[in-house]
């Protein structure tokens, strides 16, 4: 059963005790060598992509820009057409943040990436929230392209574990989700009535009308169809939304991975630390994933969508759902982190994280407690995450190094990823504000290129 919210009861996982994350006392090892310090990771961008990298952080770098940049977009499409804006940020964000438009500029972006050692986690950017819902053919046609992210991930060797990223609210109509939501905390369902509907047979969930129903139905097997292409071939990260969904979310995904993560993790979870429910909603999918017989992938963040989730908590007189401060976010992160490696430790086979941050204390934190706990650098079980064009010097610092290293890769046309690229600089605009390392050691290079010095490999 899944429910929404409850209080946090004595778990217990592979039959020992959940540890406390901020209780366990580890072992004086010797520091991680890893630095994040030096420029020369840049080495391999050509004088082109440092300049761009550095013009569109400085733009980053001005709140009152991001935080506008929706507005900005509309009177440059009023003033300049949607020809004019694309020619505007086809050389500039739109490079910078998308691996391209067609299939040929996809696979050159890929194939360089790979030259480098980082690995691509395709993304289709769709856009789904409360009052954007479609019809089911919409839903139907965001199936099929993402049946075809499967496809273009699996059939090129730009990795040896390909990694794609599933936006649920693509498939199923957010309102439903929402409604779900509400459902379940009230009466859970069982993970196998969605098990069932995904093959095919017809169940009546309970409080959903006749229309619903059939949605759901819908839905859950656009879904099965997305799992059935990828087992085997490419692990599909499913993406956390807002709080008023992500219980529905989790049931629909756990549901999936009680179906497809038998004899390996293929389907994977998101869960945003900087809730205060995270430590509750992992251990409790840990427990959920023993006790189903299942592998648990884990797709570890921070999270991007604070100033909404307490904007409706106060609009809506409810508990703000977000962490006080940021140094609480940081505990509930790497607290976390330390439960899961602890688990992978033991099990590596049935659990799965990736950690996907750009912060490098946590990044270091993970890569020590993996010597520690002698967790094999690119053995499949733990891997890292970041942005495409964001947070490189990290990226290919720990490329070098071994690490198993994905770069979250939207791809489409300029007019499909725009509202995506608005709404991620909104939602990511403190990590944005917060690239002033990652310029200034672009800048560094930049007048070492500017010197005379020349482009070499990390």
């Amino acid at each position: 059963m899944i429910c929404s919210r409850f209080q946090l009861p004595s778990l217990r996982l592979m039959g020992t005790a959940v540890p406390k994350p901020l209780a366990v006392k580890l072992p004086n090892v010797t520091p991680s060598p890893l630095s994040f310090e030096s420029p020369s990771a840049f080495r391999v961008k050509t004088f082109g992509e440092l300049l761009r990298a550095l013009c569109v952080f400085q733009f980053c770098s001005f709140p009152l820009l991001v935080n506008n940049c929706a507005k900005l977009m509309s009177v440059a499409q009023s003033l300049l057409g949607r020809r004019g804006v694309s020619l505007l940020l086809k050389p500039t964000f739109y490079s910078q943040f998308v691996a391209g438009e067609n299939e040929k500029e996809i696979f050159k972006s890929m194939e360089k990436m790979s030259s480098l050692g980082l690995r691509p986690m395709l993304a289709v950017p769709i856009e789904e929230d409360l009052g954007e819902s479609s019809g089911e053919k919409r839903y139907d046609d965001n199936m099929n392209a993402m049946l075809e992210c499967v496809q273009m991930s699996h059939r090129n060797s730009w990795s040896k574990d390909p990694m794609m990223q599933l936006k649920i609210t693509a498939l199923l109509n957010p309102e439903l989700c929402a409604k779900l939501t509400k459902l379940i905390s009230q009466q859970p369902y069982d993970l196998s009535l969605l098990v069932r509907a995904m093959d095919g047979e017809p169940i009546n969930f309970a409080g959903l009308d006749e229309n619903e129903v059939s949605h759901f139905h819908c839905g859950l097997q656009r879904l099965n169809k997305i799992a059935e292409a990828s087992v085997n071939k490419v692990r599909v990260l499913v993406d956390a939304e807002y709080t008023y969904m992500n219980p529905a979310l989790s049931l629909v995904t756990m549901a999936m991975m009680k179906k497809f993560n038998k004899d390996g993790v293929w389907i994977w979870n998101t869960y945003q630390c900087y809730l205060k429910e995270s430590r509750y909603l992992l251990l409790k999918d840990l427990q959920l994933s023993q006790n189903e017989g299942f592998g648990l992938g884990v797709k570890l963040v921070r999270g991007a969508y604070m100033d909404k989730e307490r904007k409706m908590a106060e609009t809506e007189n409810h508990v703000d759902p977000v962490h006080q401060s940021w140094e609480d976010t940081n505990n509930s992160y790497n607290g976390l982190l330390d439960v899961l490696l602890e688990v992978i430790s033991k099990r590596p086979e049935s659990y799965r994280i990736i950690v996907a941050t750009h912060n490098e204390e946590s990044v270091k934190r993970a890569a020590k407690r993996m010597k520690e706990l002698d967790i094999d650098n690119d053995g499949g079980s733990v891997c890292f995450g970041q942005l495409l064009g964001m947070c490189d010097h990290v990226s290919l610092t720990l490329a070098k190094e071994g690490y198993a290293v994905y770069k979250s890769v939207p791809y489409g046309s300029v007019s499909d990823t725009l509202p995506y690229l608005v709404r991620r600089a909104q939602e990511n605009r403190t990590v944005l504000q917060g690239i002033r390392k990652e310029r200034d050691l672009l800048r560094q290079e930049f007048k070492r290129r500017l010197r005379g010095g020349s482009k070499s490999s990390v």
